[in-house]
């Protein structure tokens, strides 16, 4: 039964992972795999993360499903979160949260819900955009429409961007990132969120926002302007929040789905499909790591913990970013990847080309994507001159 059943490529993303593994170069760096590093390469678990499991192994008493939409103490504190505490449309009644596995899981949860309740609406992408993004969407039978986003000299193309989506059909659905754009690191500013918000409206598109970086670009508050002017702003969007990158959950697979509809009727509605899509996927998602942000994200303690080491991993990620410029100052190329110092995020779209990248895999043992995304939280104080010295020898 299996005998025509044929062998694929595997993620390249995930091969990078054995690669580097079976690499014996004392010197390799690792700037390929999407996960947050500290100095030593390590991907810590926050103290705060520790201290919260610490409470809920002596307080837990129970196993039992926590239903399809999830722990409801961690769904109001992360709707808090990303919306504000003062969010007039949380306090309207209509916003509805579902709990995910991961962003990953909030964004096929909102696939199958266009696919399944929308149909015919076509999802346009950035060009470039997160490598799973099209996987996604076009495993839930959703049409694929890209628009541009970087031009050819590695820099944010605003402008065509904004005149792509003055053309995209009335109805369709346009995903935006919030912050930290992956895999490009260049953001939004305020003027540039208010004017897409112009287009989607005119156009009347549904926006859909992934929101899996939040705090890791300028701030908490800073990174969440574009969802918070969209959902006070507009009937109806859809939002993705991720938990693996600023409480370093990644194993745990904690998300979520937030929908805002025009009103609380409309969004009891809509709950309740998702709710299907959700049993239909999952049954129920898992408990733990919404059970760390709940715990988090309602104890004073815990919160400002928190606080303090999310703006430790950021600041230290930005200053990798200007620290890396001035590495690339002796060997004249500061003024060329001048822009790392201005994306924001874990990743940076280098402008590297295949060959270069595959030449720093193969000569120096440097691992990133082969489109010339780099994840910038892998450099550290001993690995940057090393890397500007092999970038150099790459491009010239």
């Amino acid at each position: 039964m299996f005998e025509h059943i044929e062998r694929v490529p595997g993620d390249a993303i995930l091969g990078l992972i054995e690669a580097y593994k079976q690499d014996d170069n004392p010197r390799k760096v690792d700037l390929g795999v999407g996960v947050y590093r500290d100095d030593e390469g390590n991907t810590p678990v926050l103290a705060a993360v520790k201290r919260a499991e610490k409470r809920l192994e002596e307080s837990e008493e129970t196993k039992s499903y926590i239903g399809s939409h999830g722990d409801e103490r961690y769904t109001n504190a992360i709707a808090r979160l990303v919306l504000g505490e003062d969010s007039s449309a949380l306090e309207a009644n209509r916003i509805s949260v579902t709990q995910s596995p991961g962003g990953t899981g909030a964004l096929r949860l909102a696939a199958d819900f266009i696919a399944t309740s929308l149909p015919g609406r076509a999802i346009w992408l950035s060009q470039p955009t997160w490598p799973n993004h099209p996987a996604v969407f076009g495993a839930a039978g959703l049409e694929l429409k890209h628009y541009p986003y970087v031009n050819a000299d590695n820099r944010l193309d605003f402008d065509a961007m904004l005149a792509a989506l003055n053309e995209v059909p009335a109805g369709d659905v346009v995903l935006l990132h919030a912050c930290c754009h992956n895999p490009t690191g260049f953001d939004l500013d305020t003027d540039q969120w208010q004017q897409v918000l112009e287009v989607v409206k005119n156009r009347q598109l549904l926006p859909l926002i992934d929101f899996a970086y939040q705090g890791f670009g300028d701030g908490l508050e800073e990174d969440a302007r574009g969802v918070r002017l969209f959902v006070e702003s507009l009937d109806e969007v859809l939002v993705t929040s991720s938990c693996s990158k600023n409480f370093g959950l990644y194993r745990e697979r904690t998300g979520a789905l937030m929908i805002a509809a025009a009103n609380e009727k409309q969004m009891l509605d809509v709950r309740s499909q998702i709710a299907i899509t959700a049993r239909e996927n999952y049954s129920t998602p898992p408990s733990h790591g919404a059970a760390v942000v709940g715990e988090i994200l309602t104890d004073d303690e815990l919160t400002t913990l928190w606080l303090k080491e999310l703006a430790q991993m950021r600041d230290r990620i930005n200053g990798l970013r200007s620290d890396f410029v001035e590495a690339l100052r002796p060997h004249g190329l500061a003024e060329r990847f001048a822009f790392i110092g201005e994306q924001r995020g874990m990743f940076s779209y280098t402008g590297l080309d295949a060959d270069q990248v595959k030449r720093l895999r193969d000569e120096f043992s440097i691992y990133m994507v082969g489109s010339g995304r780099a994840n910038v939280a892998g450099l550290s104080a001993n690995s940057l001159d090393y890397v500007a010295e092999a970038i150099a020898s790459v491009v010239r």
